[in-house]
């Protein structure tokens, strides 16, 4: 077996390889009277706690943004061929 930690920090940020349960993943997420970042209940740095309404502010405009960027994206594929003119002067 292995000597090496599976949770500490490094460099000041959190790090966490244990093996990750339910429990611990919903009691990572959700952290009332905590700011609006925790840490990751498995991995490097930090996540956001859905406990705090500034996180839930955050997926909005995520969302948003994700939206806006993908709604052009709906585009029809013809099946008509395209001529091509190649001038050779």
């Amino acid at each position: 077996m292995s000597d090496k930690e599976t949770a500490g920090t490094i460099f000041g940020v959190p790090y966490n390889f244990e093996r990750p349960s339910v429990g611990r993943m919903l009691s990572a997420y959700w952290q009332p009277g905590e700011g609006m970042l925790v840490e990751k209940p498995f991995g490097v740095g930090y996540t956001l706690n859905l406990a705090n309404w500034r996180s839930w502010i955050i997926l909005v405009v995520a969302g948003v943004l994700y939206w806006h960027e993908n709604k052009g994206e709906e585009r029809t594929v013809e099946d008509e061929p395209v001529e091509v003119i190649v001038d050779d002067d």
